[in-house]
């Protein structure tokens, strides 16, 4: 390709609404351009890329035995509301992007499939005989991002993989499961990225287990936990650890002490003399379930740690169905605003003990009057602790669970942090990283065929659910993770796999005959020889040609200047910086070299 002929516009400036390097260069490289708010044409140079990546993509999934398929963008409300999931994504999270037709019928614009692929294996499978069956899409999802930004990273209209597996058992699909983690690895590693595979939380997806793919990059939304030996990675929503064994340090005598303006976990620390994990704090959340009621939860964990906000919604999820929903719309911290809708008298704040009684609810129609009362582990094996007292500037020392305080239900609740010590090993300590989430993978278990119906019959002649998995991969949001974790001060430095070219021709003078016979000559020759390849045949300054190949990023570049005299054109390696003369006649066998290694490592 000629880029005189090409639609391609390079800036010198950064755009204003980018805030990341790989936004920042993609728009200025020429790859893609902002339409609105989270919405990107992907100009030529970028559809390249997506299509190398989109066919590493379908190389590895058909070799792993699943069948390629194209599924409706426009989704019937009535699948997603058989689910249980249509006032999760259309009020709770409020990503479902959907409308009325004019038969008043609602639809919704699929962020994902599991429910239209559910609907379908429903119909038409009916025999174990036909299991394990693996299907999978690549195509344009929708989603009503809050607050799109990071480019492609978070739009409100990307390009996934998602695929999705029925099987007869659970053995079935962790078979498959593992298929697809390996399958996964093999396509990073084809794209040339670093990542982390990592426990997950499955959030409104569902099921028993998940894994996330990381690109590792500074810039990533996400934080992994993981440990040197290799054993155990984890998502910080979902990561599980030993915290730092308590100090002991309170009074062993139980008494009342008076504390004012002591509300906080360092100022009672350092008034009452006693560390803060051997502190039990009182946080009080308000999550308002899909039925409308309002449930109020008294957390009690230990006052050096934080709460896991996710791994919290996890367990009101779990007990929702005791009070009359299906699942959580919203989650907070209760502040003293919110308190004054629900509560009968002020609450002690700073001050609660684990024993607040019921009678601060007020009597409102859509309010539980009753805690549902939550301990983390940590506070379980705590001897002589100092809490709340449940009066305004009162604390308590030298309680004890059973004595002093009814110890509530026992959960997991407790944000890990970088330094604790592993539970595999509690040896290893947990370190932290950045990364960008390219893919995710699901055992969903019958989630969905159990709630619409999906059936098989088995061996015995007996009809039972399906079981399911499913697998999803970001291809755009991939393709600038790449950029994220592989670019300098000049600009993009993408892998040979998916470089949208291997190779620039850079022309410094287009006047020069000599330059511009080579350049021609070696053009055909790359053609010919199978090597992607542009020719910058455009009427600019030689330094301003260099600072845009730098700038897009191409692996290799060809400069046929002044050494065209003695026969050698120089090749410049983007992702080594390093320059080598070679002779004209040598340059495809020298390219073809390097870039068969490069795709091998």
């Amino acid at each position: 390709m000629r880029l005189s002929q090409m639609l391609w516009v390079t800036l010198r400036e950064d755009p204003a609404d980018a805030e990341l390097p790989s936004h920042k260069l993609l728009v200025r490289a020429g790859y893609i351009r902002r339409i609105a708010n989270g919405i990107y044409a992907y100009l030529p140079l970028m559809w390249r890329v997506l299509q190398k990546i989109s066919n590493i993509v379908r190389e590895e999934m058909n070799r792993s035995g699943a069948m390629e398929c194209l599924l409706p963008q426009l989704q019937p409300a009535e699948l997603w509301q058989a689910s249980g999931r249509w006032d999760t994504y259309t009020k709770a999270e409020g990503i479902m992007f959907y409308l009325s037709d004019r038969a008043d019928r609602q639809l919704g614009l699929g962020p994902t499939h599991e429910e239209v692929i559910t609907a379908i294996a429903k119909d038409m499978i009916r025999s174990y005989r036909q299991l394990p069956l693996h299907l999978y899409q690549i195509q344009t999802k929708f989603r009503d991002e809050i607050r799109p930004r990071f480019g492609l990273l978070r739009g409100r209209e990307f390009i996934m993989k998602d695929g999705y597996s029925f099987h007869t058992n659970e053995a079935s699909l962790r078979e498959t499961y593992q298929e697809m983690y390996n399958c996964y690895s093999r396509i990073l590693k084809r794209c040339g990225l670093d990542f982390r595979a990592v426990e997950a939380d499955s959030g409104a997806i569902g099921g028993s287990g998940s894994q996330e793919f990381m690109i590792l990059a500074e810039a990533g939304e996400d934080q992994v936990l993981y440990t040197e030996d290799g054993l155990y990675a984890a998502n910080v929503e979902k990561a599980v650890s030993l915290p730092p064994e308590p100090v002991a340090s309170s009074p062993t005598e139980f008494r009342k002490v008076s504390a004012p303006n002591t509300a906080t976990i360092e100022t009672m620390a350092a008034f009452l003399q006693v560390h803060p994990t051997q502190i039990v704090k009182q946080v009080v959340y308000q999550a308002v379930l899909d039925n409308g009621k309002t449930l109020l939860i008294l957390v009690s964990i230990r006052g050096d740690q934080t709460v896991n906000e996710v791994k919290l919604a996890n367990e009101v999820t779990k007990r929702a169905p005791h009070y009359g929903a299906k699942t959580l719309l919203a989650l907070k911290v209760s502040d003293g605003e919110a308190q004054k809708q629900w509560q009968r008298r002020p609450l002690p704040a700073g001050y609660i003990a684990p024993d607040l009684s019921d009678d601060y609810i007020d009597n409102c129609p859509d309010v539980i009057p009753q805690f549902l009362r939550l301990a983390d582990r940590t506070v379980v094996d705590l001897k002589h602790f100092a809490t709340g007292s449940n009066e305004m500037d009162f604390h308590v020392v030298g309680a004890n669970w059973g004595e002093h305080f009814p110890l509530p239900e026992v959960v997991d609740i407790r944000l890990a942090q970088a330094g604790d010590r592993a539970v595999h090993d509690p040896s290893q300590s947990l370190i932290a990283a950045r990364g960008i989430e390219v893919g995710h993978i699901f055992q969903l278990g019958t989630k969905y065929s159990q709630a619409m119906g999906a059936t098989f019959t088995d061996e015995k002649g007996e009809e039972i659910p399906l079981v399911m998995g499913c697998y999803g991969l970001g291809v755009s949001r991939l393709a600038q993770a790449a950029v994220e974790q592989s670019h300098d001060q000049n600009g993009i430095i993408w892998h040979v796999a998916i470089a949208p070219y291997q190779v620039i021709i850079t022309v410094p003078n287009i006047t020069n005959t000599e330059q511009m016979a080579v350049a021609e000559k070696l053009y055909q020759a790359l053609q010919q020889a199978g090597i992607e390849v542009l020719l910058d045949d455009r009427d600019e300054r030689a330094g301003v040609k260099f600072k845009d190949a730098d700038l897009v990023g191409i692996p290799y570049r060809i400069v046929p200047g002044k050494s065209v005299a003695q026969g050698e054109v120089e090749i410049f390696t983007r992702q080594t910086g390093k320059t080598a003369n070679v002779a004209i006649e040598g340059v495809v066998a020298w390219l073809q070299d390097a870039i068969r290694i490069a795709l091998a490592n």
